[in-house]
């Protein structure tokens, strides 16, 4: 496994729960219906993106000469912080404007995701 990679795919995954946990006992009862729905999207997106860091992990691990896969994580990491950090700061703090970074976060999914079709491609190819 890619270390770097490996321990951001944890250390997301672990805020991940604990970000979970805290909105399913600590927030049910102080956060709007649709404030603890955005609120869950956030956990959800985290989640998932965290499992895909992982598997990025163990490509990387088995193809550490391959920059997509490195430039993949990055991106991955940060939809993380971007997509999922403005929807948690929006969720409890109501500012609004938080939420025109949210697409930005999407926009680095969506790049990371693309970036392992292409490594796929290339590998596939190959």
């Amino acid at each position: 496994m890619h270390p770097v990679t490996l321990f951001l795919s944890a250390l997301c995954a672990f805020i991940a729960v604990t970000m979970g946990a805290f909105g399913a006992h600590g927030l049910k009862e102080i956060l709007t219906t649709d404030m603890l729905a955005v609120y869950k999207t956030a956990v959800t997106y985290q989640m998932w993106h965290a499992l895909g860091l992982g598997i990025i992990a163990l490509l990387r691990a088995q193809n550490p000469e391959v920059n997509l896969l490195k430039y993949a994580a990055w991106a991955m990491f940060s939809g993380i912080v971007l997509f999922s950090g403005s929807l948690y700061l929006l969720s409890l703090s109501g500012l609004k404007w938080l939420g025109m970074i949210t697409p930005l976060g999407g926009l680095c999914f969506l790049a990371a995701w693309a970036l392992v079709m292409a490594f796929s491609f290339k590998s596939f190819k190959s």
